[in-house]
């Protein structure tokens, strides 16, 4: 599954006060059709999207449909299959913030009227790197809440994780052959000196609580000391064990030249650049949860030379078939964004409306060479990857066959396996 994204991070930053939509300052509100058209120009199926949740729900179970319904028709009419992102970074405003404990019941209620606005749509990715929405909202203190303690980072990433984990329980009800691509950064920290190896270890374990909490993982023992000292409580995690849902996901994973951090002595971290790569990483996080995988985001900016993005697009890729030729099931690749995005050289903590020069297409909708480059992958890949293994084909139900008899048979068995699984998470 080739893919790209129409970028549409909602956070709030400077105390509440500025709300950072990249939908709006990219463009994407008024060339939404536009947009659209360079997705089929690129060759592609499959584009990572959503509505804005700050505009869509207002309020408990009330909603504002009219841009999502006039988005999505478009899509279907397209034929083109969206990976829907439901809330990427940011909450209404009367939800508040991510220490909101009425957040995941709230966006459980909205997964749901979303799925049956729209029951054609099969791949979900309800809440978008959920570690890094806690992480940047709740411990950084860079969005949102602008939390910096352990507290609020624990408080965040339950709420966070519980809302992603109702959400995929409430979509299944509506659609049971329903598929999650979770995306989440893939991380890594290195210690750069003997005294730094111990917060090193911590990090490297604390990198994959998100995912741990959503597939019902157990946590190892000194990040389940840190959770409970930090206010998850026994009964919380004990949700997350369960109701594991990994069997109806994909393990969708980031990766960025920032994704992999030095730590030093006193537990201080700072970008790294490549050391690992997204090979090596990725199978760290496929050997603990054993799940096909997708890379769901990558991109550079296009530097002074013209050919940084280009060049990084192709060491992504050559990374992507080295996990697949390791034996990783690998079932899509994705570069984020379409577009150019705004301040995102900041991680979105300033509104100074600069262009990041990240997107196969720049604002004014004219193609890149990071974006030519990935029309002709795209061209040369896609029928060649299929043929290494037919048995390696995720069941996805293109918006043109949702009412086809293959497709109404498939949505029946998954409703049949899914009322087994009910009927044994009651019996244990």
């Amino acid at each position: 599954m080739f893919a790209t994204g129409i970028e549409n991070s909602v956070p709030k930053i400077k105390g509440g006060r500025i709300r950072v939509d990249e939908m709006e300052s990219c463009g994407h509100y008024r060339h939404w059709r536009k947009d659209f058209d360079l997705v089929e120009e690129l060759g592609l199926r499959f584009l990572r999207y959503g509505p804005p949740i700050h505009t869509t729900v207002l309020g408990p179970d009330r909603y504002d449909w009219e841009f999502a319904d006039v988005t999505f028709a478009e899509l279907h009419r397209r034929d083109i299959i969206p990976i829907v992102d439901l809330c990427h970074f940011g909450v209404p405003d009367f939800i508040g913030d991510f220490q909101n404990p009425d957040f995941p019941e709230l966006f459980a209620r909205y997964s749901a009227a979303f799925a049956r606005r729209f029951p054609w749509v099969q791949l979900y990715t309800p809440v978008n790197e959920m570690f890094i929405c806690a992480q940047f909202s709740a411990k950084y203190g860079w969005w949102n809440e602008e939390g910096t303690t352990d507290q609020t980072f624990v408080n965040a990433l339950k709420h966070i994780v519980k809302a992603n984990v109702r959400a995929m329980q409430e979509v299944l009800k509506i659609r049971p052959d329903a598929i999650f691509i979770q995306s989440e950064s893939s991380e890594y920290f290195h210690a750069e000196n003997p005294a730094a190896i111990k917060p090193a270890e911590v990090e490297n374990s604390k990198r994959f609580l998100s995912l741990d909490l959503n597939y019902g993982h157990r946590v190892d023992s000194e990040m389940y000391e840190y959770l409970m000292d930090n206010g998850l409580t026994r009964d919380e995690y004990h949700f997350f064990l369960g109701n594991a849902l990994h069997h109806h996901c994909i393990l969708g994973n980031d990766y960025y030249w920032t994704n992999e951090h030095r730590v030093a002595a006193d537990g201080m971290t700072r970008a790294s650049g490549e050391i690992f790569g997204y090979s090596e990483i990725t199978r760290q996080y496929y050997d603990r949860y054993r799940l096909p995988v997708m890379h769901t985001e990558t991109n550079i900016a296009e530097g002074a030379n013209g050919d940084e993005a280009v060049n990084w697009l192709w060491k992504e890729w050559a990374n992507v078939l080295r996990v697949r030729n390791d034996g990783v099931p690998t079932v899509g690749f994705t570069w984020y964004s379409l577009t150019d995005q705004i301040d995102w050289d900041t991680g979105l903590r300033e509104a100074n409306g600069r262009v990041h020069p990240v997107g196969l297409y720049d604002l004014n909708r004219d193609i890149r060479p990071v974006g030519r480059s990935y029309k002709q992958l795209i061209s040369d890949w896609r029928e060649v990857l299929p043929t290494q293994s037919i048995c390696l084909a995720v069941p996805v139900v293109p918006p043109s066959e949702y009412e086809g008899r293959g497709a109404e048979r498939q949505r029946h068995e998954a409703d049949r396996l899914r009322a087994y699984e009910l009927t044994s998470e009651k019996r244990h």
